[in-house]
């Protein structure tokens, strides 16, 4: 089993750059698929990005691609969300999770991942 802890959330402006974590212990990073969700206010979770067991595939949100970039570092046990051009509609509570599903495989919804963390609060200005 495996816990998780989300940071690096703030308060930015339209525009500008976070960096979130995702810290694992109990087992390592590179025994799950691991995947970013959000959640906006009256809003259901969203699919934002996931990476692969074997950290060989990526897959990305429509609304994310090109613009936030998952990684992991296995010397760390931690998964990254880097966003760049942050918009106001980013603006959520950012959710990391783990699933031993697959090895090549992302998955992009919630049911499929079986752990997760705290969540994060990303908010955007304009």
């Amino acid at each position: 089993q495996v816990q998780l802890v989300e940071s690096g959330g703030g308060l930015v402006q339209a525009g500008d750059s976070l960096r979130l974590s995702c810290a694992a212990s109990g087992r390592t990073v590179s025994s799950y698929t691991m995947g970013w969700f959000r959640q906006a206010p009256g809003k259901e979770r969203e699919f934002v990005a996931a990476i692969s067991r074997s950290g060989s595939y990526t897959n990305y949100a429509d609304s994310t691609k090109g613009r936030f970039t998952i990684s992991r570092d296995s010397a760390k046990n931690t998964v990254y969300l880097q966003m760049n051009g942050l918009r106001p509609d980013d603006t959520a509570v950012y959710y990391c999770a783990a699933t031993a599903r697959g090895y090549h495989y992302t998955y992009s919804t919630e049911r499929q991942y079986d752990y997760w963390g705290q969540g994060t609060q990303v908010t955007v200005s304009s």
